[in-house]
C-alpha cells in the first residue's frame, strides 16, 4: 500500500479574532508540536465569577472548500456540536488537494463541567468555530446553545491544533493525518497503559454464556418447533424487568423475535458460539449452536428470496391495574422482516431487505469454509445469489428493499451503500465455487460504490434515518445539509464498504481498490473513540459512535468492526490499525455488568439497585445514547440485545481468537500484539511477554503465516520466548 505523502504549510489558511471574555482578551501561546502540527492555547486570568454566554473562536478560512467533515451535524442557527460527541473530534476543509485541520485541545477540554466545550461549522460561510457554551437536547439528538454559562475565577483556558497541507496521497485522502495525531498523542498512550480494560476476554465470554443460557435462560433462550425441525436461539432483546432479581412485573420491550438482520444476527452469534463449544469441549453449547444454525436454514425462501425475522403476537395483560406487554408464545410465530424501514414511504415490515439476506449469507459461506462443510448452507447462499444477480441494476448497485408481493425493488436506497454487503458476499462465494460471474457482478458493484458514494460521502443506509434518529429523512435524504456540507451519515455502511474494498483488493490484486479502502477506513476511524474524556464515566479508548447526528458511546458495532483494522494492518503494516482493532474489540466488554468492570458494576447498580451476581453478563448495546452522561448513571440503558450486545462481543473474541489468538506476532515486519491483555516486545528472534491481568494463564500465539503455539504465562511477570525467523 503506497504510504500518505503531504507537504505541511507554516502559516494557517484561516483567520482569527482573540475572543472577549468579560472585556478581557487572552494570553496566546503557540507552539510546534510536530509533523507539521501547532498548538494554539488561549488563557484568561478572571478575579471574580462571570456570566458569558458563550466564549468562542471564530475561524474564517481562506479556502473555497469543496470538502467539509465535522464528527456531528449543526444543521441551523443556534446548533452546535457539543462535546458530548467528540470522539475523535476534528473539523476538516478541502479545497482540491489543500487541506485544513483544526482539532480541540483535548488535554484541557472538559475538565470543567461548569464550561462545556462545542464545535460548530457553517459551511457557505466558510466558518468554523471552536468555543464553551452550555446546550441542550431539543430532539433525538440535536444540541443547540443555550445561555446561562458562568466562569470562575482563576484561568480559564481553550485551544486547539491546526494542521494545513498539500494532500499529494491519490485519492485523496483528509482524514489520514488527522486519524494518525489523534492515535499517536492521546489513543496510544492509554493503550500502552492496557487500556480500555486488562482482564483476560475469557472472563467476560464465560459470563455472557452463563447469563444467556443459565441465570437468564428462561428469559433469553427460545427453543421450539418451525417447520418440522427443532430450532433455537436468543431473544432479540431482553430488558432489566425480566432479571430473576426483579421485583416487579416482567413488561416486555419489544415483540419476542429472533432475527438475522444487519445488526441484530442470530446467525452470528451461535458461529462465535460454536467456535468456544468447540474450544471448550462444550456439546451443550455446541448443540445450541447447531440449533441456530438450523433456524436461519429454516427461513423460507421464495423465488430466492428469504424473510430475516421469526416473531410471536403480542398481547397486554393488566396485573393489579396496571398493562403489561407479553408474548403469546410461539405457537402464535410467523416470518417477517425488520421494522426498520422507511414507513413513511410505504415500507413496512413485511419488505424484503437485501442487506440482511446478503449478510446472513456471507455468515453462512463462513461457517460453511471455517466452521463446518454442511452443504445446505453453500447451497441455500448460492440459491440467493443466482435471485441477488437478477437485481443488479444498469449502474451496478443492488437495491435495498423489495415488495413482498411483487419483489419489485423500491426506490428507496435504490443505489446506495447497502451495495457493499452484497459485493463482500459475492466474491465471498465466487472464492468457494470458482464461478467468475459472481466475481465480475461483485466488481460492477464494487466500482459502482467508489464512484457514487465513496467520494462524496453519501453514507446513507436503513440506519442513518430509520432506527432511533430519524432527522432528515424527508429534508435531507439524498442531498447534503447545507449548513455543514455535507451528509448525514452512519459509519455501518462505512463499514461494510471498507470490508468490501478489501475483498475486492484481494480478489483483484488492484492496488486502487486497497487505497480507496485504507481512505476509507480512516474515515471510519473518525468515528472511533481515541481519548479519555473527563466527561464520560466509563473506559472509553477504542469505542465506536454511530452516525453523525446521535450520541452513543461504545456501541456494540465496535465488535464487528475490531476485526478489520488488524486485516487492514496485514496489508499496511501500520501498527496503529492492530491497536485499534484490539481497543475496539476490549471495548465491547465494558460496559458489561460484572465485578471485572467496577466502574461500569457502579453505575449499573446505581440505576438497578436490584441488580446481583445473576445478572453478571448484562450488557447495553451502547452508553450515553441519548445525548449525555452524568457521574450518577446518566447514559446507562435498561436492555440487552444479545446478538448486538454480549453475544456479539463473545463472537468477535472467539472469531479473533479463531484468526489472530492472544498474542500476534508478525516476524516478518518485526511487530508484535498483545489482544488478550499481554505487553509484548519483539527483539529478533525472542519475543518479551508481560502478562498485564495479574492472573496466571496460557496463551495462544499466532505468526504471520498462520502457524500458532502456546505459552503458559505467569501472573503479572515478564517472560522471554523463542519465537524463531519468519519463513
Amino acid at each position: 500500500m503506497a504510504t500518505q505523502t503531504s507537504t505541511p504549510h507554516a502559516t494557517p489558511p484561516f483567520h482569527y479574532d482573540q475572543p472577549q471574555l468579560a472585556g478581557q482578551s487572552p494570553t496566546v501561546t503557540t507552539e510546534a508540536v510536530g509533523d507539521g502540527w501547532q498548538r494554539v492555547r488561549l488563557v484568561w486570568q478572571l478575579d471574580q465569577p462571570v456570566q458569558q454566554d458563550e466564549l468562542a473562536i471564530a475561524f474564517q478560512l481562506r479556502l473555497t472548500p469543496d470538502f467539509w467533515w465535522a464528527p456531528h451535524l449543526a444543521p441551523g442557527d443556534g446548533d452546535c456540536i457539543a462535546q458530548h460527541v467528540f470522539r475523535s473530534p476534528a473539523l476538516i476543509a478541502a479545497q482540491a488537494n489543500e487541506v485544513v485541520v483544526i482539532v480541540p485541545d483535548l488535554d484541557i477540554c472538559g475538565r470543567n463541567p461548569d464550561t462545556p466545550w462545542f464545535l460548530d461549522l457553517d459551511a457557505p460561510q466558510r466558518t468554523a468555530w471552536l468555543g464553551m457554551s452550555h446546550t441542550s437536547i431539543p430532539q433525538h439528538v440535536r444540541y443547540q446553545k443555550e445561555p446561562g454559562m458562568i466562569f470562575a475565577p482563576g484561568a480559564v483556558s481553550l485551544g486547539f491544533y491546526w494542521t494545513a497541507y498539500t494532500d499529494e496521497e491519490t485519492p485523496r485522502n483528509p482524514w489520514r493525518r488527522v486519524t494518525e495525531f489523534l492515535w499517536s498523542r492521546y489513543g496510544q498512550p492509554l493503550f500502552a497503559q492496557g487500556e480500555p480494560l486488562t482482564v483476560p476476554l475469557d472472563r467476560y465470554v464465560e459470563h455472557v454464556y452463563t447469563w444467556a443460557f443459565a441465570t437468564w435462560q428462561d428469559a433469553v433462550w427460545q427453543e421450539f418447533e418451525l417447520a418440522g425441525k427443532r430450532v433455537g436461539a436468543p431473544a432479540f432483546i431482553v430488558n432489566v424487568t425480566e432479571s430473576p432479581n426483579y421485583p416487579g412485573e416482567v413488561n416486555l420491550r419489544e415483540f419476542l423475535s429472533i432475527w438475522n438482520q444487519a445488526w441484530f444476527s442470530s446467525l452470528r452469534g451461535a458461529s462465535g458460539l460454536y467456535r468456544y463449544a468447540q474450544r471448550t469441549d462444550n456439546a451443550d453449547l455446541l448443540a445450541k449452536a447447531n440449533l441456530t444454525k438450523e433456524f436461519a436454514l429454516a427461513a423460507p425462501m421464495q423465488d430466492g428470496i428469504f424473510p430475516s425475522v421469526y416473531r410471536t403476537a403480542m398481547t397486554k395483560v393488566t396485573i393489579d391495574g396496571k398493562a403489561y406487554t407479553r408474548s403469546q408464545g410461539w405457537e402464535s410465530g410467523y416470518w417477517t422482516n425488520s421494522n426498520r424501514t422507511p414507513r413513511e414511504r410505504g415500507i413496512t415490515d413485511a419488505w424484503y431487505h437485501i442487506l440482511d439476506a446478503s449478510w446472513t449469507a456471507l455468515l453462512m459461506l463462513r461457517w460453511y469454509a471455517e466452521l463446518e462443510a454442511d452443504e445446505r448452507l453453500l447451497t441455500y447462499a448460492r440459491t440467493y445469489a443466482e435471485r441477488l444477480l437478477t437485481l443488479q441494476d444498469d449502474e451496478g448497485f443492488f437495491p435495498a428493499w423489495l415488495d413482498p408481493e411483487t419483489f419489485a425493488p423500491s426506490e428507496m436506497l435504490r443505489q446506495s451503500p447497502e451495495t457493499s454487503m452484497s459485493v463482500t458476499f459475492l466474491l465471498k462465494l465466487a472464492e468457494l465455487t470458482g464461478e467468475g460471474r459472481y466475481r465480475t457482478a461483485a466488481l460492477r458493484a464494487m466500482d459502482a460504490v467508489l464512484v457514487e458514494i465513496v467520494p462524496g460521502g453519501r453514507w446513507e443506509d436503513f440506519e442513518t434515518y430509520w432506527s432511533c434518529c430519524g432527522f432528515g429523512k424527508e429534508e435531507y435524504y439524498g442531498r447534503r445539509v447545507p449548513r455543514n456540507g455535507f451528509y448525514k451519515q452512519c459509519n455501518f455502511s462505512i463499514f461494510w464498504t471498507v470490508e468490501a474494498l478489501l475483498a475486492a483488493y484481494r480478489t483483484t490484486g488492484e492496488e486502487r481498490y486497497l487505497r480507496w479502502g485504507r481512505r476509507t477506513l480512516d474515515e471510519l476511524s473518525m468515528t472511533q473513540q481515541s481519548w479519555q474524556p473527563p466527561f464520560i464515566y466509563i473506559p472509553a479508548l477504542g469505542g465506536f459512535g454511530v452516525m453523525n447526528f446521535d450520541g452513543e458511546w461504545n456501541d456494540s458495532r465496535q465488535c464487528l468492526f475490531a476485526e478489520l483494522f488488524m486485516d487492514y494492518y496485514q496489508k499496511s503494516g501500520d501498527t496503529a490499525l492492530f491497536e485499534r482493532g484490539i481497543a475496539a474489540l476490549k471495548s465491547s466488554f465494558v460496559m458489561m455488568y460484572c465485578p471485572e468492570n467496577p466502574t461500569a458494576k457502579a453505575l449499573w447498580e446505581t440505576v438497578w439497585p436490584f441488580f446481583g451476581p445473576a445478572d453478571y453478563g448484562f450488557t447495553m448495546e451502547n452508553y450515553g445514547h441519548t445525548g449525555y452522561t452524568t457521574p450518577e448513571g446518566g447514559g446507562i440503558g435498561e436492555f440487552t440485545i444479545y446478538d448486538w450486545g454480549n453475544g456479539a462481543a463473545a463472537e468477535a473474541r472467539n472469531r479473533i481468537w479463531d484468526h489472530y489468538g492472544d498474542i500476534y506476532i508478525d516476524r516478518r515486519r518485526g511487530h508484535a500484539f498483545g489482544i488478550d491483555s499481554v505487553a509484548v516486545q519483539l527483539d529478533g528472534t525472542r519475543c518479551r511477554l508481560t502478562d498485564q491481568t495479574g492472573l496466571a494463564r496460557t496463551v495462544k500465539v499466532v505468526f504471520e503465516d498462520g502457524s500458532s503455539t502456546t505459552v503458559a504465562l505467569a501472573a503479572g511477570q515478564a517472560q522471554w520466548v523463542e519465537v524463531g525467523d519468519a519463513a
